[in-house]
Parts: C-alpha cells; structure tokens; sequence
C-alpha cells in the first residue's frame, strides 16, 4: 500500500490530472517556484512548466475572474487560495460569476473551475489564517463543496473534482498536511464515508475534525460505547441517505466541525437528522464546534478547537436523556 502525507497525496492527485488532460492548469500565489506555503504544488511548475503552473499576483479577486475566462475558453483551471481568510476578496466572484454562469447558461456553460482553500487551526497562525468559511459557499446554489479529512482518498477526491464540470470548492485541513496513511479505493465525490462502525452513537464529522472523532471512538471503548464515525467529505450536497442510515441504527447523533456552532453547517445537518429520523431518535441531534468570537491568538488554539473531551461530553449528553 502506498503511504503518503496529505500535501503529497494532493500533489500527486494534481500531478495526475495535469498528465492526463493539457487544458488543466494551477494558479495562485506563490505556487510555482516555491510550490505554496505548505509546499502542496511543489514541483509542479519544474515538470509542467510555467505556462501550466502559474505564479499570480497577490489579487484572489484577479485569480478567480481569470479562471472563470479559462472556463469559458475551455480549460480547466485549478486555484489555491493561500490561506482559507483570504478568499474573501474573491467571494463576489465566486457567488455572484462562477456559482451562476451554468444556470445562467441553461447548461450550455460549464463552469470545471476548482478552488483550493487550505483551512481551518492548530498551526499557530491568527485570524485570516485559521478560519472555517464552509458554511458560506455551501449556502451557495450551483456550488459543489468538499473537505477532505487525510490522504486516504484526497488524491481520488482532487482528481473528481478537477473532472467535474461544476465548480468545486475543495477544502484541505492545513493542520492534517503532514498526516501519513495509505491509499484507499475511490468513492464517488459526493459520497459520505465510515471510518468506525458503531451501534450507540452517529458522529458526524469532516476535514480535521475526524481524526479527532476516530480518537474519540477509540476512547469510547473504555466505557463501553461503540460510536460509528462519518466523514461527510461532501458537504454540498450532502450524502444525507448514509447518513440516515446510521442514525435509524444509533438513535442518537453528534455533528462535530471546527466552525463556530452558530450557523455553522452543523445547524443544517442536524436539522436534516431531525426531519428524516424523528421517529429513530432517542435523544436531540448536539452539536460540537468552535465558540462564536474572532480566531484566537495561538495560545489560546487548544481551547477554542472541539477536542476529544469535548466530543465525548456530546457523547455523554447523549445519553442523558
């Protein structure tokens, strides 16, 4: 079996893509000769040269309006945000240009534009460095939303996504780069996939946060509790009938992710549990996320980030009823 850490896994995803088809292209800043700040497109532009693998000005706005035309002239051009704060002078582009043109089209336009955001804490950095902005582009119709958790299947999920002819906002859980496991098979993009099976407890989690849940599930054996672990890794849309399923089984549900609870996307999930599973249900869907204030300074990282023990107190309350 093949091991890789999560960057290389998406280096070589990208690797594949720009062999296997010329009109793939990588922009961004700082992309080509020092292959990004986490090193993910490092020797991309040395094997592919500059033309594929473009260094951009300091200007997201500038980057996305420039791949929607590569679009329309039928390329399909790949985007790294450097870090997740700073798409937001982008966000006009995205949701009012790229979400729309293939409704706008009638489905003449296609629109294969895929959006690299490297996301969320725990590598020291402030606010602009460590946010959760999953939320909003899910929010956004025409949009397809994805978060891959480790190497697993991020180099499959990064060759689906530059293959699709919707635009993609691809989310990498920075602090997860350099987390090494082996390749498993390919799930189609917008499928939900188990990482533990359990009969007590649903958790329902995506990107970092579901190492921390698999960490959880191993701690839950002590006190007898065998929880059942999902990576959504789709988040629009959702693989809602997996999820469904387990719940029906569990009767009870924990949604975890990295975002402020307020508005967060675990608001919506559980909203979806609630509707489809009222009847299964032995306890209210909770969920577990970070606190409603500005990222922290690093000192402060571990207490705002969800952690084990705050994911097995969901657990607990679970129960209490």
């Amino acid at each position: 079996m093949t091991v890789l850490t999560l960057s290389k896994a998406i280096n070589e995803g990208l690797r594949k893509s720009l062999e296997a088809d010329p009109k793939v292209l990588i922009m961004g800043e700082d992309v080509g000769k020092l292959g990004g700040v986490f090193r993910v497109t490092d020797g991309l532009q040395k094997d592919f040269g500059e033309s594929r693998v473009v260094d951009t000005p300091l200007a997201e706005s500038g980057i996305v309006g420039t791949a929607i035309g590569l679009a329309l002239r039928g390329y399909r051009p790949v985007c790294e945000i450097q870090f997740d704060g700073f798409v937001f002078p982008a966000f006009d582009q995205i949701v009012s240009q790229l979400a729309k043109q293939r409704l706008r089209s009638l489905g003449h336009v296609t629109m294969p534009v895929v959006i690299r955001i490297p996301y969320g804490g725990g590598i020291g950095a402030v606010e602009h460095h460590s946010e959760s902005p999953e939320a909003l582009f899910a929010h956004t119709p025409g949009l397809r939303v994805v978060a891959c958790s480790g190497p697993e299947d991020a180099y499959t999920m990064m060759q689906q996504s530059i293959a699709c002819d919707d635009p993609v906002i691809f989310f990498e859980p920075k602090r997860r780069y350099w987390d090494k496991a082996g390749l498993a098979g390919a799930l189609p993009l917008t499928s939900a996939r188990t990482v533990t099976e359990g009969t007590d407890v649903t958790v329902l989690a995506y990107g970092p946060m579901v190492r921390t849940c698999a960490e959880a599930a191993v701690a839950a054996r002590e006190d007898g509790r065998a929880l059942e672990v999902i990576d959504l890794r789709s988040l629009s849309p959702l693989d809602i009938e997996t999820v469904v399923a387990s719940v029906h089984r569990t009767g009870r549900c924990v949604v975890v992710h990295e975002a402020p609870v307020t508005g967060g996307l675990g608001a919506e999930i559980a909203a979806r549990v609630t509707e489809e599973c009222f009847y299964h249900l032995e306890a209210p869907v909770l969920r577990v996320g970070g606190f409603s204030t500005p990222y922290p300074p690093s000192r402060l990282e571990e207490h705002f980030l969800p952690d084990l023990d705050r994911v097995l107190d969901a657990v607990d309350r679970t129960f209490a009823f």
